[in-house]
């Protein structure tokens, strides 16, 4: 193989049966009797050629059913590509649902180690790993616990962990900076660049386009399986998200403004935009618009729908007056199910530590259709967050820490 990369694709296309009348019992499923309908083959990728060096990072974006999570299936060696070829280096290791493939019966060490082995250390090595990997996870206190009884967040910190102590030469990741508070998610960034630095190839599939331009060399744009843009990262986020903001605008409807109190309006394409299908009636800073740097921060959004939704996601961003982003997180890359929505109800979210520099900040909320192809409402720039305690000297955390001379 050519050692100038890691990946190479070339014109890679993947191929699948779509029924339009799919098995409802697992008789039908089974013996293929009483299905109705038609079935058609659909291309889920076509024609997807790019090249990742080692040392680099490529995000792939695009809306939901674009064919990312199948182009990452295919590099990391789950089925193989109907038309074109792919060339992968040496080892490769596939985050695609953190903490996916654990078994809950088992302890965080063994699933460790088992994780470990399956990427391909041998015991020796995996057990040479473990002290690492549970360092890093910050979970030496629960680490010989099942794991049934870890919470969502604590099995993603582990899942990451084994993942980045690997040693693979290409990374796959679906949509990792999910994972604990912001300590930790600062600690899995300096991780990546570190693995990188070491020569690891990444792929990084995210809807967050401020993740794409902090950390991707290029970006990938896949829509309906095919190519639309392969260029730098910054030029690929800038053009999806202008698409997608003119799809929202185009369907935001013209409405009055919104009196909010304290001086404070939500105006149509002002600070307001979407297509109100999904309307956000109140938002709530439950722990209060003053926090301590290292609290936590509780909100809620109360939404309305005149008609049934399918499925939408959620999303919560802070950013500093200056429109830095600082977090952001949704319910699709916290791994939590959004039912479809019809009437009334609220959404909650909790941040247990937000370790933010002390300053003035913005929440801004969203709801969004279920494949991200355009908002449904979208508060831009309306509730105001003062976050007292230590200036940050550099970026914007203040992450509790701990000095030792000697």
């Amino acid at each position: 193989m050519n050692r100038g990369f890691a990946i190479a694709a070339h014109g890679v296309g993947k191929q699948y049966l779509r029924r339009s009348d799919p098995a409802r019992t697992w008789r039908e499923l089974l013996t293929g009797r009483g299905l109705r309908g038609t079935s058609e083959q659909f291309w889920a990728l076509r024609d997807v050629t790019f090249v990742v060096e080692p040392g680099s990072m490529l995000g792939v974006v695009g809306a939901n059913g674009a064919g990312k999570s199948t182009l990452l299936r295919l590099l990391a060696g789950i089925g193989r590509p109907d038309e074109g070829r792919l060339e992968i280096s040496d080892r490769v290791n596939g985050l695609f649902e953190l903490g996916g493939a654990f078994l809950g019966d088992l302890t965080g060490r063994e699933n460790a180690l088992l994780a470990a082995v399956v990427a391909g250390f041998t015991r020796a090595e995996a057990r040479a790993q473990m002290d690492p990997i549970v360092d890093f996870a910050e979970l030496a206190h629960v680490i010989d616990a099942p794991l049934r009884t870890y919470s969502t967040g604590m099995m993603m910190r582990l899942a990451f962990s084994v993942a980045v102590h690997t040693e693979p030469s290409v990374l796959l990741v679906d949509e990792f900076l999910s994972v604990g508070d912001l300590a930790f998610q600062s600690k899995c960034l300096a991780k990546i660049r570190t693995l990188k630095d070491g020569g690891t190839a990444v792929v990084l599939v995210s809807h967050g386009m401020d993740q794409v331009r902090l950390l991707c060399d290029r970006a990938l744009w896949l829509r309906d399986g095919r190519v639309v843009a392969l260029e730098a990262a910054e030029v690929v986020a800038g053009a999806y998200e202008a698409e997608m903001l003119a799809e929202t605008v185009r369907r935001t409807p013209d409405r009055p403004p919104v009196d909010l109190g304290a001086g404070r309006e939500l105006r149509i394409n002002e600070n307001r935009f979407g297509s109100q299908d999904v309307e956000i009636e109140r938002v709530e800073l439950v722990s209060g618009s003053r926090l301590a740097s290292g609290g936590a921060l509780d909100i809620a959004i109360h939404w309305r729908a005149e008609t049934a939704v399918p499925a939408p996601i959620f999303s919560v961003t802070i950013r500093r007056e200056d429109g830095v982003i600082c977090v952001d997180t949704n319910t699709r890359v916290s791994l939590v199910e959004v039912p479809d929505l019809a009437g009334q109800g609220s959404v909650r979210v909790r941040i247990e530590r937000l370790d933010l520099g002390a300053g003035q900040y913005f929440v801004d909320v969203g709801v969004f259709e279920q494949h991200w192809r355009h908002a449904y409402d979208y508060h831009w720039h309306v509730y105001p967050l003062v976050v007292e305690g230590r200036t940050a000297l550099k970026g914007v955390l203040v992450p509790a820490s701990r000095w030792t001379i000697g």
